[in-house]
C-alpha cells in the first residue's frame, strides 16, 4: 500500500492549518503550527503575493487529501465516482471518503489519528460485521458493525464527540453506522466546491 511516509508536520505547515495527523500531539503545545506557523523550507516564512484560482483549488485538494491520508490515484478514483453519482456531487464525495473503515474508526473514538487506525486495521484489530478486516478503505455501508477484536488492546481517544450518524453500543463495546453523514455534517474544513472545481476543469 502506497502511502506518504514524510514528516507529518510539515504537511500541516504547508496548508497552513491543523491536520490533526499525530493525535494528541496536535493539542499539546509540542505541535509545528504553534512554533512555526508558516510554509516548510527555505524560504516558507516569506511566501508572500496574490493566490491565484487555480492554487486555492490545488490547496484545497491537497488538504481533503492529507486529512484522509490517501494519494492522488485514489483520491482522483473517489472524485470521479462522485461526478458519476446521483445527487450533489461534493455531497457524495464527503460521504465516500467519510464512510471509509479508517474514518470511522477514528470517527468512533478507536484511534488518536486516521493514521493509526489504518495501523491498527492492518494489524487485525477490528471486525466488520463479524469478520476481521484488515482492509482501511473498505467503504462502511448503513447498518454495518465495528467491534474491537480485544477491547482491551484499544485506547480510546479522549474528549471526542461521536458523530450524530454512529451510534455506539456501550455494552458490547461496538459502534454501528446508522447512516452516511450530509455536507452540513462533516467537521473537516474542506471546501468540496472547490475541488469538484479542480477536476472538473
Amino acid at each position: 500500500m502506497a502511502r506518504t511516509t514524510g514528516p507529518k508536520c510539515r504537511l500541516c505547515r504547508r496548508e497552513g492549518v491543523k491536520l490533526y495527523l499525530k493525535g494528541a500531539r496536535c493539542e499539546s503545545e509540542k505541535c509545528a503550527m504553534n512554533k512555526r506557523p508558516y510554509a516548510p523550507g527555505q524560504h516558507g516564512n516569506a511566501r508572500k503575493g496574490r493566490v491565484s484560482g487555480y492554487a486555492l483549488q490545488f490547496r484545497e485538494k491537497q488538504q481533503a487529501k492529507r486529512i484522509y491520508g490517501i494519494l492522488e490515484k485514489q483520491f482522483k478514483m473517489y472524485v470521479d465516482r462522485a461526478l458519476k453519482a446521483k445527487g450533489v456531487t461534493g455531497e457524495v464525495l464527503m460521504q465516500e471518503l467519510e464512510s471509509r473503515l479508517d474514518n470511522m474508526i477514528y470517527k468512533g473514538g478507536f484511534a488518536t489519528s486516521r493514521g493509526q487506525a489504518r495501523q491498527l486495521i492492518r494489524s487485525g484489530f477490528f471486525e466488520l460485521n463479524s469478520s476481521v478486516a484488515r482492509t482501511p478503505s473498505i467503504q462502511v455501508k448503513a447498518g454495518d458493525v465495528i467491534k474491537p477484536v480485544n477491547f482491551e488492546r484499544i485506547h480510546l481517544r479522549q474528549g471526542f464527540v461521536l458523530p450524530e450518524w454512529i451510534k455506539a453500543n456501550v455494552k458490547d463495546k461496538l459502534i454501528q453506522v446508522d447512516r452516511l453523514p450530509s455536507l452540513q455534517e462533516v467537521s473537516d474544513s474542506v471546501n468540496v466546491q472547490l475541488i469538484v472545481e479542480f477536476y472538473s476543469r
